[in-house]
């Protein structure tokens, strides 16, 4: 049996009130609360190693080094990479995709070239390409999205077909909760030997995504989302492909040797490390993940299957409430919704004075609100540390709130 109850009590900030109420943070798509063991690591790290690592002798930036790279080694073995060289620390998965549209390009991508992404995607996994493809004279190609918020793969055969550089598709939607067949898409791109970028920053928190069984050649998340400390990433990356690509930035730490005629890089994953890194926060990665692992294991998500179907189920039967990605089974608990004549805004913040916190607006996705014709949505997302009290709270709430501006 999943205990939720001692699951919560590891997360300070559940116990928080807002405007006199019990928080019920229905956010974790944004950012997911920290629990004790990362908190207490960050204290601690920042007490007793806080030193620049790789490079000095003292006892301090020791301590802090085996720390870093001890994280980097929790991240390798918890996605399943051949090698911690295929482990780079960004500061979140929007650097993780500047640098591989940035780098990869460079290498890789040559006019009259496409880059193919779909049609859900953030913000994150489409400007960077947008800005490859106008410095390299490129254009980009898109899987369309159903009605039901499912992918059409029907006409990937076809959208591959030319000179498609590099796919790039998320794991699991941000908006629309929906996990995409990204094992298919990876297959099919790999067929004609092309490359596969997974935006990894939903997954990494609801599936124990193994890169290699994925088959992607690049996988990107940010650790805010997944326990750790805010401003961490990780971009995973083929060691055949990050040897091929120039560095993102110069700097200190990711040189080899350097003259003011020539410059030789770092070895993997150093090379793409250029400057002081987040050293504390990286660290955060090796007990961010430790509850990971709790919150993964099958009573876990067996109880987080419970959530997602009885939210799925009193949403989808609200007469008031349009849900978007309507599709029950392979999807997480992440829900986007609108309410007819009403602002998303104004739902947002008379909740949040119920205690309620909840996402409102584009998503960073504007794209996918254009297909599906509105402004903006209401997000409620949730975590294995939330509760079906909790829901029913939340739509005694929402029934209020609709009431008040209808």
């Amino acid at each position: 049996m999943f205990e939720v109850n001692k699951i919560r009590e590891e997360f300070p900030a559940l116990s928080e009130k807002v405007y006199g109420r019990q928080l019920v943070y229905f956010d974790n798509a944004a950012t997911s609360q920290k629990p004790r063991n990362v908190l207490d690591a960050v204290s601690r790290l920042s007490v007793k190693s806080n030193a620049n690592i790789h490079r000095a002798v003292h006892r301090l930036a020791d301590d802090a080094t085996e720390a870093y790279e001890a994280s980097r080694e929790a991240v390798r073995k918890f996605i399943g990479a051949r090698s911690a060289k295929e482990i780079v620390f960004t500061s979140g998965a929007t650097a993780g995709m500047n640098l591989v549209a940035s780098s990869f390009c460079e290498r890789f991508v040559s006019q009259g070239d496409i880059i193919l992404v779909s049609a859900v995607e953030h913000h994150s996994n489409i400007v960077p390409w947008q800005l490859a493809a106008l410095r390299k004279g490129a254009s980009l190609r898109v899987i369309p999205v159903n009605d039901d918020g499912t992918l059409d793969i029907s006409s990937l055969d076809r959208l591959l077909d030319g000179p498609v550089r590099i796919v790039a598709v998320t794991h699991i939607s941000n908006v629309l909760g929906i996990i995409n067949p990204v094992e298919e898409i990876v297959k099919a791109a790999h067929e004609r030997s092309i490359p596969v970028l997974v935006d990894g920053a939903q997954g990494i928190v609801h599936t124990r995504p193994d890169v290699r069984k994925i088959g992607c050649d690049f996988y990107v998340f940010s650790g805010h989302k997944v326990y750790a400390a805010t401003g961490t990433g990780v971009l995973y990356g083929r060691e055949e492909l990050l040897s091929e690509m120039p560095p993102y930035m110069g700097g200190g730490e990711m040189v080899g040797r350097v003259t003011f005629n020539e410059t030789t890089y770092a070895p993997l994953p150093l090379k793409f490390e250029a400057g002081t890194p987040n050293f504390t926060g990286q660290a955060t990665f090796a007990p961010a993940l430790e509850m990971a692992e709790k919150l993964l294991t099958p009573e876990a998500v067996e109880y987080t299957e419970g959530l997602v179907s009885y939210m799925y189920e009193r949403l989808a039967a609200h007469p008031d409430i349009v849900l978007y990605g309507r599709k029950k089974e392979g999807r997480i608990p992440l829900f986007s919704f609108t309410v007819n004549k009403i602002h998303h805004e104004d739902l947002a913040l008379i909740l949040d004075k119920t205690g309620i916190a909840v996402r409102s607006g584009q998503l960073c996705a504007e794209p996918l609100m254009d297909r599906f014709g509105v402004t903006g949505m209401v997000r409620a997302s949730l975590l294995p540390y939330n509760t079906i009290e909790e829901i029913d709270y939340f739509m005694d709430s929402l029934d209020r709130a609709i009431k008040m501006l209808v």
